[in-house]
């Protein structure tokens, strides 16, 4: 039975917060690897939620926009919402400055200093001690599973490693995931994970405990997942193969083996729900014409790709012709070298959020597993363009193994559905130039080297 914190006053100063936090955080999220809108000035910040998670630690989440001329039909300006955890101080924290957001001069935080509360390890430690006794505070809910039991007294220690989120790491046992960037329902996450455990998949560490909110909606906030403190990520692995000259294809065999795993425990955790009898032809022509639409909106963004297009549309246009290939199920969504562990023998799979800047409703949807496969290939392409003289070869080399291995357990090999590997792998370079553009800039030439091979030479 859960346990209900009992409600306590707002302190009078938290009455109208954004007067005094709006300014700062204007400047402060745009520089954050997290934050999806660096290449646009925040123009509106609203707060949507607001609570005391801990005395002198506020939970935000905030609604962030890019200009307030209204969508079609009323709806709202489009932006994006954010959860934060702020720590407000009277005096400075010397020991948080890597922290600082900025010193408050007007409203009623005035002559406050606030931090980015994840760096604090009280806070660490608290929101710790929360998940293990699962209750509620304001529109939170704490929450876990109580046939996993987690220890008190694990010191905190917070991921420097870019990603998308935030991390923390308790006592090398245990990781907890909070999402900056949220959006309503269940998120993959924890979705996923919780229902490959339940099929007996031991390819995915599966949640401990989890936050959510109730206001402004249902949303995830948080997931806590075993850490598995002894495994090396693929990407880490790769890099080192590269650098000694070593081979990677044993490495990538046991990994197409293991995707191949996880794809076949994902299609009996979400069965597909019967349909009406389509053409392939059909299906496959409205994934090419979203493709399409994706690669139009990122021509315009990163004008380095307008003389690719009609090449690549050609691979789109290609796909509306082909067999359809596997049935479409639950995927990973994202899958690379970077989301996937190898302990001792094995291999794990990790981080289902799917790509962020993506829907929820659409990460949450059935796609082809091609989709992941095509993801993983342009991973091993990224590692080798890592060395000089790059060499082309050794992704090569890991692709066919990785096809191979996948084939060994999945029962139909990837590179027999060319049209579509193609066009999934065209897909996910246009996504990554339009990544790297907006986060990475130094990186762009390894999409756009793809983006001319898959454009001009078509394979």
């Amino acid at each position: 039975m859960q346990k209900t914190a009992p409600p306590r006053p707002r302190p009078a100063h938290l009455a109208e917060p954004m007067a005094s936090l709006g300014g700062l955080l204007r400047d402060w999220l745009p520089r954050q690897r997290w934050f999806a809108g660096k290449d646009r000035p925040v123009a509106d910040l609203a707060l949507l939620s607001m609570t005391e998670l801990f005395p002198g630690c506020l939970h935000l989440l905030v609604h962030t926009g890019h200009g307030s001329v209204p969508a079609p039909g009323g709806a709202p300006p489009a932006g994006d919402c954010y959860q934060l955890l702020l720590d407000v101080r009277e005096r400075p924290a010397p020991h948080l400055g890597r922290a600082l957001i900025g010193r408050v001069r007007e409203g009623p935080l005035a002559g406050r200093t606030v931090y980015d509360a994840l760096h604090d390890p009280r806070t660490a430690q608290l929101l710790l001690e929360r998940l293990r006794h699962p209750g509620t505070t304001g529109p939170l809910r704490f929450e876990r599973d109580p046939a996993r039991p987690v220890p008190a007294g694990l010191a905190p220690r917070l991921l420097d490693a870019e990603q998308s989120n935030s991390s923390l790491v308790y006592g090398d046992a245990y990781i907890l995931k909070l999402f900056r960037r949220i959006q309503p329902g269940v998120n993959p996450d924890l979705e996923v994970p919780g229902a490959l455990a339940r099929q007996g998949c031991d390819r995915v560490p599966a949640p401990v405990a989890w936050l959510r909110t109730t206001h402004p909606y249902e949303a995830t906030l948080g997931v806590l997942q075993p850490f598995l403190h002894d495994a090396t990520d693929g990407w880490t692995l790769a890099l080192a193969a590269l650098g000694r000259g070593e081979e990677f294809t044993a490495e990538a065999h046991a990994l197409g083996r293991a995707t191949a795993d996880v794809h076949l425990a994902l299609a009996s955790a979400f069965p597909a729900a019967p349909a009406a009898p389509a053409a392939p032809a059909g299906e496959n022509s409205r994934t090419a014409a979203a493709m399409s639409e994706r690669l139009t909106a990122a021509a315009r963004c990163v004008p380095a790709l307008g003389p690719y297009v009609p090449g690549l549309r050609g691979a789109f246009e290609a796909l509306a012709g082909c067999d359809s290939g596997p049935p479409d199920q639950r995927v990973h969504g994202d899958l690379h070298l970077g989301q996937v562990l190898r302990a001792g023998r094995d291999w794990f799979v990790i981080d289902f959020e799917g790509e962020p800047s993506r829907p929820l409703s659409e990460r949450r949807s059935a796609h082809s597993p091609v989709r992941d496969i095509a993801g993983m290939l342009r991973s091993f392409d990224y590692a080798a363009r890592q060395r000089r003289p790059w060499r082309p070869e050794w992704a090569l080399r890991c692709r066919e193994a990785y096809c191979a291995g996948y084939a060994s357990r999945a029962g139909w090999d990837p590179r027999e559905e060319h049209g579509l590997l193609r066009a999934y792998e065209t897909d996910r370079a246009v996504y990554e130039v339009l990544y790297e553009a907006r986060h990475r800039p130094d990186w762009l030439p390894v999409p756009m080297a793809a983006i001319e091979r898959l454009a001009v030479r078509g394979d």
